[in-house]
């Protein structure tokens, strides 16, 4: 079988290569973290399939490059338009291939997606290439299509994820191989359909599904592709790097993180403690959650009361349901992770006050939410990003405590600050090792902005012109004032 049905919508399972459906001799099986149900057999690329999309993509490279940016643009356009057509099927499938809610996918997941074609499409047109004269010479920057795109994302918001790298790679004038995660493979391959609907030429996207060391691995470490765009967890991230660094091809890394909720004793509590609660989306399956609260000792028990009241409150359940709040974790092996962290730091002195077990009602993927205090400093509770629904609480007395626990981990994705006092934001901010800092609130997210992380937690930054500047090739022009013999 080369289709799988999913709530009445069916998706082709065999690779997009070069415009075309393409099977592989093997194939692994897609599971549902709803159920733990087979939801279909997917083709199973490898170096053949990678070096075929590769080639598929080289070959588009020069008639789509050369394509005018308005024309371009356009054709993008069309694409979010599809996407816009479709969301109610991209979010069925997306929600029963990787246990999101199924309400954050109609609501803002999916037109986020039709959004980022929309927004680099539009960028085009913003990206001015003017510069100062320097000795009357005139200087003037242009972005140059760099080749192919290798994308490579998660499985947590797996296209939403894959087109904020897709459509600036599209718009600059690259070609494009997506290798989308295999535990949810499904609607990279939609958006292949949506994409050749919207009249993308053929070879300038292809999907080629895999496991990350057989496909990816050929994808990152191939001689022919000129960009890598790679969401996922340090150490693969690593990995990704030598493979590529070997070919000198550039690399943009957003890795893991552990980010730091920093609660002041002048913050507005109502607030803080919301907020603290939303680190739970998505089963607490976020890089940038901060799942390590930092709460000021005096008003230490006032929040951990309000806390665990609203953690009794949240929804543990199917994810299909509207007033489900958390859903699945994405596998058994990430479900025994989580559960390993946690039973390690009871062992090691750290204290319950919620969760810490699956919730067997529901089978086995839907961890209880967890929060944990008393671990001891250093614990790997508190260094390890673990990727599931696990808070920590610690207490500090004043700015430089604070900071030096928000800045103690390998990690520098996010921090959140929450404060009454300007002031102090401003100095909390300023010396928080982070690459967003959020005050009085979460995930406020502009693609004009930058965004990447620090240290370990990547590499590059991406979003509005910072994009455009590592998947195109930045030229600078300079222009004589003299020596012209026409106007022509």
């Amino acid at each position: 079988m080369s289709t799988a049905q999913v709530a009445g919508v069916d998706v082709d399972t065999r690779h997009w290569i070069g415009g075309e459906r393409v099977a592989s001799a093997g194939t692994f099986t897609d599971i549902s973290p709803i159920d733990e149900a087979p939801i279909g057999d997917v083709a199973r690329g490898g170096p053949a399939e990678i070096d075929m999309a590769v080639r598929a993509a080289s070959a588009a490279f020069a008639g789509w490059s050369g394509t005018p940016a308005a024309q371009r643009a356009e054709i993008l356009h069309a694409i979010a338009d599809g996407i816009d057509k479709r969301v109610e099927e991209l979010s069925q499938v997306e929600t029963a291939d990787n246990g999101s809610l199924l309400r954050s996918h109609r609501r803002s997941v999916m037109p986020r997606v039709a959004h980022n074609f929309r927004f680099f499409a539009d960028w085009l047109g913003h990206l001015d290439g003017q510069q100062p004269d320097i000795r009357e010479h005139r200087q003037h920057v242009s972005w140059c299509p760099s080749g192919v795109t290798a994308v490579i994302t998660p499985w947590n918001a797996p296209l939403m994820l894959a087109t904020w790298r897709i459509a600036p790679a599209l718009a600059v004038g690259n070609a494009v191989v997506a290798k989308p995660p295999e535990l949810a493979p499904l609607t990279a391959s939609l958006l292949a359909d949506i994409a050749a609907d919207a009249g993308l030429p053929a070879g300038v996207f292809n999907v080629v599904q895999g496991l990350g060391a057989e496909a990816g691995a050929a994808l990152v470490a191939h001689p022919d592709v000129a960009r890598v765009a790679f969401t996922g967890s340090a150490g693969t991230g690593r990995s990704v790097a030598a493979a590529a660094g070997a070919q000198l091809t550039p690399v943009s890394l957003e890795l893991g993180g552990k980010s730091a909720l920093l609660v002041f004793a002048d913050a507005d509590m109502d607030l803080a403690v919301a907020n603290a609660v939303e680190q739970y989306d998505n089963a607490g399956q976020v890089c940038l959650a901060g799942t390590r609260l930092l709460v000021e000792q005096s008003v230490a028990a006032e929040f951990t009361q309000r806390l665990l009241g609203r953690i009794a409150a949240l929804a543990q359940g199917d994810p299909r349901e509207e007033a489900t709040n958390v859903g699945p974790n994405i596998s058994r092996a990430q479900v025994e992770r989580i559960d390993g962290y946690v039973a390690r730091s009871l062992r090691y002195g750290a204290r319950l006050l919620a969760g810490g077990c699956v919730n067997r009602d529901l089978g086995g993927l839907y961890y209880r939410p967890t929060l944990l205090t008393n671990a001891p400093p250093g614990s790997e509770i508190l260094t390890e990003e673990i990727f599931g629904p696990v808070l920590t609480l610690q207490t500090f007395d004043g700015e430089d405590e604070a900071l030096g626990l928000a800045n103690g981990t390998r990690y520098g994705l996010a921090a959140m600050v929450f404060t009454g006092n300007r002031d102090r934001a401003e100095r909390v901010a300023a010396r928080l090792v982070a690459g967003t800092v959020w005050v009085n609130c979460f995930f406020v997210r502009d693609l004009r902005a930058p965004f990447g992380g620090a240290r370990q937690s990547g590499i590059g930054r991406e979003g509005g012109s910072w994009s455009f500047d590592f998947y195109g090739d930045v030229k600078n022009t300079v222009y004589a004032p003299r020596g012209w013999h026409t106007d022509g």
